[in-house]
């Protein structure tokens, strides 16, 4: 469902998803080898931020088609991050919250973001302010 132009973009489900999908990427990537902090570690983590990061951004932004944009950047962010975790898990860094846990918590966000981008395709009345 769009947001409506007397929200915020913190009353979107798909940004408190993604807020809580970065939660679960630090504490995931806690457990992960100290020789990663400036590798995977950092990437996962900031491809993670970008995506509730960008919802938000979009929904600052001055029309529809901003925050579609914003919403598709979110989209490539998500896929970057579960590129990182299924590299992690090929390489069998297991934290404290099992990767698939993660990779579903992704799926889901993914769902919700193209659920947004079909909505906006859809209508010329929905989106930020």
């Amino acid at each position: 469902m769009p947001m409506r132009r007397d929200q915020s973009y913190r009353d979107l489900i798909a940004w408190q998803k993604g807020i809580a999908l970065v939660e679960s990427v630090y504490r995931l990537t806690a457990g992960w080898p100290a020789d990663e902090r400036l590798g995977l570690v950092a990437q996962a983590r900031r491809s993670a931020v970008s995506v509730p990061a960008n919802i938000a951004e979009g929904s600052g932004r001055s029309g529809s088609r901003e925050f579609r944009h914003h919403l598709s950047i979110a989209h490539g962010s998500l896929c970057e991050l579960e590129t990182h975790l299924i590299v992690a898990q090929r390489l069998g860094y297991d934290g404290r919250l099992p990767l698939d846990s993660v990779l579903d918590q992704s799926a889901e966000v993914g769902r919700l973001l193209r659920g947004l981008i079909r909505s906006l395709d859809r209508g010329p009345n929905v989106g930020p302010s």
